[in-house]
């Protein structure tokens, strides 16, 4: 057996400064969820910073099943029941926003001339209000926002949350392990009806393409700022009584399978930066700390760019709310950055006149058009089309980049590790995971030998006897949650997995961190059982070379079998078990 100091010295890339290893894994103790109080972390440079928002936005599109981007056919917009007042009007509009998939809206425009360049164009989502985008209270008016937007010289487009008012061909809370498969959720529709429903808005005439802002509240400013965050036409916005550090949405519309790991809503809204945004809050909701801690933390990152005064922040005392205030908070916002207008009294908001709600609704004495599709019609379309553009991507860094996010994955930075005798322990700093396990010396090819049942099942198994008596160093350990690493996790955190890896998708994060601690070509990575799988996959997303030595001919890559054996979150919308393959093809 080699001593510690001859084990760093055969492989002196892993020496490391002193470091400590946690006793306890993290990831079965500190469970994120969305009700967590995060904290945001600290930039210190611009690029540093738009190295993570571009990261960011790339787990946000795959987390919503937009990685790579579903192709844009066309939307045959239907606008039409025309109602006018002195100085707007309201249209009823559906959208085919993918063939056989209809979104229902209202558009408001004013009717005086157009501008030279055209008006600017806002959509906007509404929230879990009882009357969708209809809604009209004292604490939420839709039609009051949208008619006075209008009116102050603006197209505006309110759209329907999935399964509210038209848009009527999915519940609004759908989706279990199959759907999450395929990233197809409540937030995947409504995130691309979003970026739809900005292609629609500047294909409109007399709308300035250049100008496109959004602005919703409660789950409709969960829209707001991740429309923001993946589409950059939106030039201003105002995300409303949502961006918080204590509460991140309570909805299936707002919390999509790895949507938030390693990250929050604080975050994701600081990817407006550096364009103009206000951030409204209130008393009364989980915003009620937004000027001491989430508008310090977002206009931190609009200093990066030196541009602080493109944000700002209006808080009251109200309960939840998209009230008249806040309203006119919004008003003078956007008609300071966009109308360049900074008389406050311009902005008061006027009375208006409510329409009948069947005047409103697209569907009112009609029917969907005769191509809709069922739910199963929709989700089979969705499936077709993810599994056309895999087919269709050629590029191996794209399909390995597809794998890491559904994964959750990452080749480490560094990897430390302590030794004591035939015991070795890896982590990665900062990330509080323990990887524990056995290693035997000897000489020639190193062997990382991974069992389903955890390092001690794996050295009495008859495959590691004759590993041993190839005279040659091997490796063990306990993948996460096996062996003696099992340990209580609360799976049953609200969203848990909106913040936390499958179990699943660690254990591929463990045999990565082993390979990278180990750093060499030519590793021969064995997986027995069960985790013949984990190893297929890690073998995909190892930046050095491995010889694969894994069985997985019995595993079809069929939906139920990576239910039963293999849950990952979006692992098929990212080409599965065929991407694997074809990343680990001429790599031995």
């Amino acid at each position: 057996m080699r001593t510690l100091l001859t084990l760093l010295i055969c492989g002196a890339l892993h020496a490391q400064p002193p470091a400590i290893i946690p006793e306890t894994d993290a990831r079965n103790t500190d469970i994120p969820n969305t009700d967590t109080h995060f904290t945001a972390r600290t930039y210190r440079t611009l690029a540093e910073w738009q190295a993570r928002r571009a990261h960011l936005r790339k787990q946000i599109l795959s987390a919503a099943g937009l990685l790579p981007m579903p192709p844009k056919t066309p939307l045959h917009p239907q606008i039409f029941g025309r109602i006018e007042n002195k100085t707007y009007s309201i249209e009823k509009v559906l959208l085919e926003t993918m063939p056989g998939y209809y979104l229902g809206g209202n558009l408001y425009r004013p009717l005086k001339a157009a501008p030279a360049g055209g008006f600017p164009g806002i959509v906007s989502p509404h929230g879990h209000w009882d009357y969708g985008r209809l809604e009209h209270s004292a604490v939420a008016s839709v039609p009051s926002r949208c008619i006075n937007l209008a009116q102050q010289g603006y197209v505006v487009f309110c759209y329907d949350m999935v399964g509210y008012n038209d848009t009527i061909q999915t519940p609004h809370d759908f989706g279990g392990p199959v759907e999450q498969l395929w990233d197809f959720s409540p937030l995947s529709l409504q995130l691309w009806n979003a970026i739809r429903a900005v292609d629609f808005l500047e294909s409109l005439p007399g709308v300035d393409a250049a100008r496109i802002g959004a602005t919703g509240a409660s789950g409709g400013a969960t829209q707001t700022f991740l429309l923001a965050a993946v589409d950059d036409r939106i030039r201003f916005s105002a995300p409303v009584n949502m961006i918080s550090a204590i509460m991140q949405g309570g909805g299936l519309c707002e919390n999509a399978p790895n949507l938030r790991l390693d990250t929050f809503n604080v975050e994701i809204a600081a990817m407006m930066a550096p364009r103009p945004m206000i951030m409204v809050s209130a008393t009364g909701d989980w915003t009620k700390n937004n000027l001491t801690e989430e508008f310090p933390a977002v206009r931190a990152i609009y200093e990066l760019y030196g541009q602080a005064g493109n944000v700002e922040a209006m808080h009251q005392d109200a309960p939840h709310n998209y009230n008249q205030v806040a309203r006119e908070a919004v008003y003078r916002f956007f008609g300071k950055h966009v109308l360049g207008e900074t008389d406050a009294a311009k902005f008061k908001e006027r009375g208006i006149r409510l329409e009948k709600l069947q005047d409103m609704l697209a569907l009112h004495n009609r029917t969907l058009p005769g191509n809709a599709l069922d739910y199963a019609g929709l989700f089979a379309q969705w499936v077709r089309t993810a599994q056309t553009l895999v087919r269709e991507t050629t590029d191996r860094g794209q399909l390995r980049e597809m794998l890491e996010f559904a994964l959750g994955a990452e080749w480490p930075d560094r990897v430390i590790s302590q030794v004591k005798g035939e015991r070795i322990v890896f982590g990665r700093p900062g990330r509080g995971d323990r990887v524990a396990g056995f290693w035997s010396s000897g000489e020639g090819r190193k062997v990382l030998f991974i069992h389903p049942d955890g390092a001690e099942a794996a050295r009495h198994s008859a495959e590691f006897a004759a590993l041993v008596r190839t005279g040659r160093p091997i490796y063990t350990i306990d993948a996460f949650q096996t062996g003696a690493a099992v340990a209580p996790r609360d799976r049953e955190a609200r969203m848990f997995l909106t913040f936390n890896r499958s179990d699943d998708a660690n254990r591929v994060q463990d045999i990565l961190t082993v390979l990278r601690w180990l750093d060499v070509p030519g590793v021969e990575l064995v997986g027995v059982g069960r985790a013949a799988i984990w190893c297929q996959f890690a073998a995909a997303l190892s930046r050095q070379k491995v010889v694969l030595n894994a069985d997985v001919s019995n595993f079809t890559g069929s939906d139920q079998e990576y239910v039963d054996r293999f849950f990952v979150p979006g692992i098929q919308r990212a080409g599965g078990l065929r991407a694997a393959r074809l990343l680990t093809e001429n790599r031995e």
